[in-house]
């Protein structure tokens, strides 16, 4: 008896789409939560200066990482030959 064929690439590109689809989770979260820290530091008058310098460097640094990931992901994709 032979042993029913499975198909890996469906698997795969489950997990590329799950992977793909936490980083930008995290992503929309770090940046909803340093928006919150620059209104809290508004509200309490608290040192605006720091919080503006941090978002302002993690932001960009954050989003370009998650849209090299995503570029990454496609490219692999496209790549590949079709079955």
């Amino acid at each position: 008896m032979s042993e029913p064929k499975t198909n890996p690439s469906g698997l795969i590109f489950f997990l590329q789409i799950f992977s793909i689809s936490l980083i930008w989770i995290m992503v929309v979260s770090v940046i909803t939560w340093i928006l919150n820290l620059i209104s809290l530091s508004r509200y309490l008058h608290d040192a605006q200066n720091a919080t503006l310098i941090i978002s302002l460097v993690v932001l960009p640094i954050f989003t370009l990482l998650a849209g090299i990931l995503t570029y990454v992901f496609i490219g692999i994709r496209k790549a590949r030959p079709h079955d």
